[in-house]
């Protein structure tokens, strides 16, 4: 039904600069350096381990637009809910996966059976189109987290059908040190799930490490490699700065696609929006919106 997707795949991928799997304005201000960032519901598509951190139900909504082509806009949602109480150790931070501008490092809270989360995204127009729907699960114990997410994928190009595939992937992170140095490792379609017979089409496999730093309660410092199996290694890197705890800017780069990128976050009680820019030399500018909503326990006015 679908032959020659291999190629589309590709250009595709490069275009995005991201790899399969990064959401969220917040990881694309950072250079897409997110495999070891937190407490953020879009952990399910970067790192399901992270959700483990994520102390409150969120929801949250992402729209993507590349180099100004209705070909290549992204759209994504997502619901994500903790499980349980919060751990009896850990004390709750003002905003989950924040630590409060100047503020002493310390535990935060976390849900005391894991997070669950579901998200749909949409890539592409009416020639070419994909369509993910996922269900993510991330639960921490002490100083590690793991984390698994199961997605159907569907392909579509106009007048050749579509095809579905299921795709598994897992993660996890570890506090090397705790609130100041965070390990991720995140393996995205770990079956290589097979798109079609033809010439062994498979959807890409795609392994992520990366470190976060936090040497201060304002800064945090972001590393990252990805590599897919069939492409150059890529290796991204961002840096984020809260003056105030309700304001973040951000600034990243990355090397296969050479991009750099810029954001802001504004986070005011439960409500969070982050924006983002990219921009790559040939192909021009793209950007990035994101929106959060928090609620229950723990809520408070920063």
């Amino acid at each position: 039904m679908i032959g020659g997707l291999s190629g589309l795949l590709a250009p595709r991928a490069q275009a995005q600069g991201n790899g399969p799997g990064v959401r969220g304005a917040r990881a694309a201000a950072l250079g897409n350096a997110s495999v070891a960032l937190d407490g953020d519901a879009w952990a399910v598509a970067n790192n399901p381990a992270g959700l483990g951190s994520l102390a409150r139900p969120t929801v949250g909504f992402y729209a993507q637009n590349r180099y100004f082509s209705a070909a290549l806009n992204v759209g994504a949602a997502v619901v994500a809910l903790p499980l349980g109480g919060a751990a009896p150790d850990a004390a709750a931070a003002e905003e989950p996966g924040v630590v409060p501008t100047g503020a002493p490092a310390a535990p935060r809270a976390w849900a005391r059976r894991g997070v669950v989360a579901l998200e749909a995204q949409r890539f592409g127009g009416a020639l070419y189109n994909e369509t993910r729907v996922g269900a993510g699960y991330g639960y921490r114990l002490g100083q590690i987290s793991v984390g698994g997410r199961l997605e159907m994928l569907q392909v579509s190009i106009e007048g050749l059908g579509s095809r579905r595939v299921a795709l598994a992937s897992l993660g996890g992170q570890i506090e090397v040190l705790p609130n100041k140095l965070t390990l991720g490792v995140y393996g995205y379609n770990l079956g290589q799930a097979r798109l079609a017979s033809y010439q062994d089409e498979r959807v890409p496999t795609v392994l992520r490490a990366g470190l976060a730093y936090r040497p201060t309660a304002q800064v945090l410092l972001a590393l990252e490699t990805e590599k897919d199996v069939e492409r150059p290694a890529n290796f991204k890197a961002g840096a984020e700065y809260r003056p105030v705890a309700a304001l973040a800017a951000r600034v990243g780069v990355a090397s296969l696609s050479e991009e750099i990128s810029a954001g802001l976050g504004v986070h005011l009680r439960d409500f969070g929006l982050d924006y983002a820019a990219a921009f790559q030399a040939v192909l021009g500018f793209s950007q990035h919106l994101s929106v959060t909503k928090t609620w229950g326990r723990g809520s408070k006015e920063n």
